[in-house]
């Protein structure tokens, strides 16, 4: 039985607070191949999803607010104690939470997902929660060969990590040019995702690609960067004994 949902007041697709995550991509290893983003904060146990888990679950974007009740109660019955387990021991730890399980969709349907993430860090450094991706890997293998969902993953995995990869690239590129902060090259990258209907991994991939085209920065500006370069390991603090 499927828990009571928390409804949104509207259907933009952002979470409580305005600020909308959207899958960094979807079908990175064919057509049949579902990928979407999450983000969980371990204070408040508040949940984002992207378009692509929502669907998954069955839920059409931005009808309902995802939360921790809400999520347990999509689990398979044989899998629901296992994922409360993962998630109590990343909220005591602070750690990611990964898995690989079972949910059901509002129309009852078995899905076969893993859940590949990795910690979620803020400005400074301090870890708030887990990100990363539900890939779910229903109706992508032949449940006769076991090599088979093993070969899936060899040839997924890898490109949801290379699209990440490239994302990060697209922000320390905005946040440079920009002077913002890792969040907020996020959203800027979100808003241009949105606005051109590009996805983000496709967009950041592009900008990646151009940015060599712009002209040179001033002789000024190098030549600080030079000096900071250079003299970046003599502000690090000293990490203590072991």
């Amino acid at each position: 039985m499927i828990a009571n949902v928390q409804h949104k007041p509207n259907s933009a697709g952002a979470p409580a607070d305005g600020k909308p995550v959207t899958a960094a991509m979807a079908s990175v290893a064919g057509e049949n191949l579902n990928v979407g983003a999450f983000r969980f904060w371990f204070i408040g146990q508040r949940w984002e999803w992207s378009d692509e888990v929502a669907r998954m679950h069955g839920y059409e974007p931005g009808s309902v607010q995802p939360t921790t009740e809400l999520m347990l109660s999509h689990k398979h019955p044989d899998d629901r104690a296992h994922v409360q387990e993962l998630l109590d021991y990343a909220l005591q730890s602070q750690a990611s939470f990964s898995s690989r399980h079972r949910f059901i969709d509002t129309a009852g349907k078995v899905h076969d997902a893993i859940v590949v993430a990795d910690r979620m860090l803020d400005d400074n450094g301090t870890v708030v929660g887990t990100e990363g991706y539900y890939i779910d890997l229903t109706d992508v293998f032949d449940e006769t060969r076991d090599e088979t969902r093993q070969e899936v993953l060899d040839e997924a995995l890898p490109d949801v990590l290379e699209a990440r990869a490239v994302i990060e690239q697209a922000k320390g590129m905005l946040m440079a040019i920009y002077r913002i902060s890792a969040d907020q090259a996020f959203r800027i990258l979100q808003w241009r995702s949105q606005e051109t209907n590009t996805k983000l991994r496709v967009l950041a991939r592009q900008l990646v690609s151009e940015v060599v085209t712009l002209v040179p920065t001033s002789s000024a500006v190098q030549t600080q960067f030079d000096h900071l370069l250079l003299t970046v390991h003599e502000r690090i603090a000293s990490e203590p004994a072991k």
